[in-house]
């Protein structure tokens, strides 16, 4: 394809996932000419069968969506290694190419600072966010039913589509949630429980993660094919260089190169990074020039700081009874009960006892999950042993068929000393220095999974759950590849990077859209939220354009 700029852009995107994709679709329909330039190439669609095969295949199996080599490299110079590469895809689609797809809004109190910790407030509500996080439902498709106590208020009474039904194993964990006092819910997904946008209903592959063949499950390239339809021009195995600025400040041009390496300048009136949490301020950082030494929109210093991720907490085990592992690749029931108040009270009405949480502690929200993809599926098993015939059968009966698991997330804190910065020590295939993750965890994160954990092991024991993993403090817990807080909103500039407009502080028309304006990580799924924000951002590029 031609890769040259575009003559003439109102706006200029960097970045083909959700958050770019859905702001260039936005102003594409409003008459704006926009031009998205991607890192990463396009996925042919008619390849994605090959690629679930391959992801259920003995060998490479995480490198389904082609990360990896020089082009991605990064380094851990941090207390903790931070993985990045296991979950982050460069190409049209980014990261909803192979997402779960759950779909919750962050709660009041996340944005208001009123949960019992040190979370600092957002400078905007719940109620500002409110009819962007209903637009978003709407663009992304969402399946879910409005059953849930816990859940912030909306104004529309039902979902787009109606929710999944709850799964069989959501069944079992029902009888020990209700001795127990825990109040299940279904979980709101972007993907299709009926025809959607012209696209189809789930056919149920169970690869959900990391691909869907049938598209039943929403992916940005949704939102890119509209934008291409109403004009925009998307480029991609771009990656931008660095960032141009003029004498007052704005910026002129994105640089990127091809992959014949030819380097190229696109110009345009506004520009919108919306790659990442980590992409995003490495590029800023990149940026530094002799005006801004520091790099671009940093004058508060805060460029790549309050790195925030999900932690996990879990906990799995064998039943003696069938628990149908592995028929449903997505969760269908989760539970909020403990987000609000993660130190409640957990009782067992049949005798007596009560787990409670050291009260005068506090703690990040608590969302628990009931995992549908327990243990191993038949696949794996067959393909990753040496067995045949009868030999194979038995192994597939004794291994396959009674695992059941819980799972759940807890947000970190923003901490200004995690952070993403520049590795001039090690460069990526065009010599620039890679991202640095340097990721702590802090004594309210291990609370919190020791609580969440807790939770966990008082239903499984209540199920008569045989225990024999857990993802705890000591070992298996890790991050959700949620990459928050890089460039963080805020109305002080000296303290933050964007304004609640999502305009940069530095730079009058660059604009972020991603989560890395979050200002904390709650505990749900952030993906919603960026949909939001980036559906915001839009209108606000609209209105100055």
């Amino acid at each position: 394809m031609q890769r040259a700029p575009t003559d003439r852009a109102d706006v200029c995107i960097v970045g083909a996932g959700p958050a770019g994709a859905l702001v260039a679709s936005r102003l594409a329909s409003d008459g704006h000419d926009v031009t998205v330039l991607e890192a990463g190439r396009r996925f042919d669609f008619d390849e994605r069968q090959d690629r679930m095969e391959q992801s259920i295949r003995p060998g490479d199996r995480g490198n389904v969506w082609e990360m990896g080599g020089q082009r991605d490299d990064y380094s851990n110079n941090g207390a903790r290694t931070y993985p990045l590469n296991v979950a982050r895809v460069k190409g049209v689609g980014g990261s909803t190419l192979h997402w779960q797809g759950m779909v919750m809004r962050m709660h009041p109190a996340d944005f208001d600072g009123s949960h019992d910790n040190d979370d600092p407030a957002w400078p905007i509500s719940y109620d500002d966010l409110r009819p962007y996080y209903a637009a978003a439902e709407s663009a992304l498709g969402v399946a879910g039913d409005a059953d849930n106590p816990y859940a912030p208020p909306r104004d529309e009474p039902t979902y787009p589509m109606p929710g999944f039904r709850p799964s069989y194993s959501d069944s079992l964990f029902a009888e020990a949630c209700e001795t127990l006092g825990i109040t299940m819910h279904s979980v709101p997904n972007a993907r299709n429980s009926e025809s959607y946008d012209g696209r189809s209903q789930c056919v149920g592959y169970g690869t959900c993660q990391p691909v869907c063949p049938s598209g039943a499950k929403y992916d940005a390239t949704v939102h890119i094919e509209d934008a291409e339809a109403a004009g925009v021009t998307v480029i991609d195995r771009v990656p931008v260089q660095r960032l141009e600025t003029d004498a007052d400040g704005r910026i002129s041009a994105a640089v990127y190169v091809t992959p014949d390496g030819t380097e190229h300048r696109q110009e345009a009136r506004e520009f919108v990074l919306a790659a990442g949490g980590v992409e995003i301020p490495r590029l800023l950082l990149l940026s530094a020039n002799e005006e801004y030494p520091d790099g671009l929109a940093n004058s508060s210093g805060a460029v790549g700081r309050y790195f925030m991720d999900h932690l996990f907490a879990g906990s799995s085990g064998t039943l003696d009874r069938e628990t149908r592992q592995n028929h449903v690749g997505f969760i269908t029931s989760e539970s909020h009960q403990f987000y609000d108040d993660p130190g409640g009270a957990v009782e067992h009405v049949d005798t007596g006892e009560t787990l409670v949480a050291e009260s005068d502690r506090a703690y990040s929200p608590i969302k628990l999950e009931f995992l549908n993809y327990a243990g191993p599926s038949p696949v794996e098993i067959a393909l990753d042993g040496d067995d045949w015939g009868d030999s194979m059968l038995s192994t597939l009966r004794a291994e396959y068929g009674n695992n059941i698991a819980m799972g759940g997330l807890v947000g970190q804190p923003p901490r200004w000393e995690n952070r993403v910065t520049l590795d001039p020590t090690v460069t990526d295939d065009h010599g620039n220095p890679v991202p640095d993750i340097r990721w702590s965890w802090g004594d309210r994160v291990r609370r919190s999974i020791s609580r969440a954990n807790a939770i966990q092991h008082a239903v499984l024991n209540e199920l008569g759950v045989d225990v024999v993993w857990t993802a705890n403090v000591e070992s298996g817990s890790g991050p959700a590849y949620h990459h928050m807080g890089t460039t963080r909103m805020g109305t002080n500039p000296d303290e933050s990077v964007v304004n609640p407009q999502l305009r940069c502080h530095d730079h009058p028309n660059l604009s972020i859209a991603s989560s890395s304006v979050f200002v904390t990580a709650g505990s749900m799924n952030p993906t919603l939220t960026i949909a939001a924000l980036a559906l915001k951002c839009a209108d606000h590029l609209g209105e100055r354009l």
